[in-house]
């Protein structure tokens, strides 16, 4: 709870936090896709997804599915190559408002190594693996978002 300098209510609002990269596990390769992917963009966020680097195919075959759905052309957009290297270049580029990394120790390391300098918000997962059936949604979703306050005066 935020305290107002002024008499006024305090509104606190979830709002999308822009552009998103995530770079996905090698571990349920399809699963981890559509699990983080899903979450970031039912609040509004767009996604620049990397897919597991063993088996990117299972990810690029989601394109079929994403062109005939009603989700808008440009909201999800898979990159394939090596996770490490493309979580590093998006973790430094300017347009990418966050980053989640679920893979190494060491590469979630360089990946918030690399967002210091223009502020990202990072996710990683320090190289603990995840219990992708198990997860709780609300976790990513809480991610996925930022909150805005905003301030109402009243009285006189």
């Amino acid at each position: 709870m935020h305290g107002t300098p002024l008499r006024a209510v305090t509104l606190a609002m979830p709002e999308p936090i822009g552009v998103l990269g995530i770079a996905c596990p090698d571990e349920r390769p399809l699963l981890a896709c559509v699990a983080a992917f899903a979450a970031a963009t039912c609040v509004g966020n767009t996604v620049v997804l990397i897919p597991s680097e063993q088996h990117p195919l299972l990810a690029t075959d989601l394109y079929q599915v994403l062109d005939t759905s009603d989700l808008p052309g440009g909201v999800v957009n898979i990159v394939t190559g090596p996770r490490d290297a493309l979580a590093k270049v998006l973790a430094e580029h300017n347009d990418v408002d966050a980053i989640w990394y679920f893979g190494g120790a060491e590469g979630s390391a360089a990946v918030e190594r690399a967002s210091v300098g223009n502020l990202k918000q990072t996710w990683v997962s320090n190289g603990q693996a995840r219990d992708w059936l198990r997860d709780d949604a609300a976790e990513f979703l809480r991610h996925a978002t930022q909150v805005k306050y905003i301030w109402v005066p009243y009285g006189a």
